[in-house]
């Protein structure tokens, strides 16, 4: 899990409220983290691996994405593995090595490789899963702009320096400040603590708040472009924008599920932390109620990785095409196809790969009276049924075109335009 405490947990002299949670069952914790993050991981790749079925149905070869919308998805699943390889490290070497944490102790000055790992192994986990929530809040970004203003793929390059920056910067400084002077001697007292936590939840609270801004507000600039192009709204558009809602939906349901028991955890612990003894009878509830949430967080946070993938893909099955010498030869015929053929023939493929290529330039830089732009604008939002964020606009495209491929001239004629 990545929760802030398990990095406080690395200070020999922790706070009484940690120490609580932390050293309750872990075992069991470490067992239920563990098996939480590795079933996450092994669906979330699943999901991510190539599929026999996936774009062929678009036409017999894969065809480029026009936004950076496709790109974020796959950058935020990335993270979340990553950090879920953490965790599975993490909790395997605990379960392994159990005496592993009781060396952690202002007693034992001298083996600094248990103080080493447990800040190594945090800092990993913390870096990943906020990289995850800075991408998920560019998503938002991303999908609003490309709505309003059709920013395309260039923005990928300032999306890159803002997640890893703001990640990078937030996690050094916070797990500095709550090391100093010295991983072996901590300062003590809350208010040093804060800033370490300030730095591991803004994120998270940002994507809680401004998501669902951006969401609502890209669903508006959606409806308005849906009846503003023909000047009608019909249940086609109807669907697509219900389709764009679900989607939204279920984005910030999954963010929501995996880290508001983090919050909540927090808060009872700090609550417990800023009394004077916490083995009171009267806190016994609150106790009880920071143990719930603190295994709840131990098998929810690591779900984000697959759950995630299930809200921006769908489930997309087993059936995985791992040969991947075939894959290089429809690659390869791919591209010999691709050529002019002799005589003055046509080539339906190249025909449907070229109108696919120039028709997302020509979104971008001429926009045409009859609406088409926007149309690409809010294709790339909707959800297809299998991997794609673009397919419910490609499909029906390329469906037209080999339609017209029947007449050799009209195809010329669109390569032409």
């Amino acid at each position: 899990m990545a929760s802030p405490r398990l990095e406080t947990f690395c200070c020999p002299n922790r706070d009484a409220a940690t120490e609580f949670v932390v050293t309750f069952q872990p075992v069991l914790f470490g067992a239920l983290s563990l098996g939480s993050a590795a079933l996450s991981l092994l669906f979330a790749v699943l999901q991510l691996l190539p599929k026999r079925k996936g774009y062929r149905r678009l036409g017999q070869y894969p065809l480029p994405r026009p936004a950076s919308s496709s790109r974020i998805q796959f950058i935020i699943s990335v993270c979340d593995i990553l950090g879920c390889a953490g965790i599975i490290v993490r909790s395997s070497v605990w379960l392994g090595l159990p005496n592993i944490t009781e060396q952690i102790s202002v007693a034992n000055s001298t083996d600094v490789w248990p103080e080493v790992f447990c800040v190594g192994s945090a800092m990993w986990i913390q870096l990943f899963f906020s990289a995850s929530f800075w991408w998920t809040f560019c998503y938002a970004v991303d999908v609003f702009l490309v709505v309003k203003t059709s920013a395309g793929i260039s923005t990928i390059i300032l999306y890159h320096m803002i997640t890893w920056g703001l990640a990078v910067l937030l996690c050094v400084e916070g797990v500095a400040m709550l090391y100093y002077p010295s991983i072996s001697d901590c300062e003590q007292g809350l208010q040093h603590a804060i800033p370490h936590y300030v730095t591991t939840y803004a994120p998270m609270l940002l994507v809680l708040v401004a998501n669902p801004v951006f969401f609502n507000r890209t669903v508006s600039a959606v409806t308005s472009l849906l009846k503003g192009r023909q000047g009608i709204y019909t249940e086609n558009e109807r669907r697509l924008g219900n389709e764009i809602k679900i989607r939204f939906f279920k984005i910030m349901l999954v963010f929501f599920i995996c880290w508001a028991p983090n919050i909540i955890n927090e808060s009872l612990l700090f609550y417990l932390e800023m009394q004077t003894d916490i083995n009171d009878g009267g806190f016994r509830n609150i106790k009880n109620a920071a143990l719930i949430t603190w295994f709840i967080m131990g098998i929810l946070n690591p779900m984000q990785a697959l759950l995630n993938t299930l809200a921006f893909h769908g489930w997309t099955g087993f059936n995985v095409d791992l040969r991947l010498r075939r894959r290089r030869e429809l690659a390869w015929d791919s591209a010999s196809t691709s050529a002019p053929t002799v005589g003055g023939g046509h080539n339906p493929i190249m025909g449907t790969t070229l109108l696919y290529q120039s028709h997302i330039q020509e979104a971008k830089k001429n926009m045409m009276g009859n609406g088409q732009r926007q149309s690409d604008d809010i294709s790339i939002l909707s959800e297809g049924s299998e991997s794609s964020t673009v397919e419910i606009h490609i499909s029906s495209e390329l469906q037209d075109y080999e339609d017209v491929d029947a007449d050799g001239e009209s195809t010329e004629n669109s390569v032409r335009q």
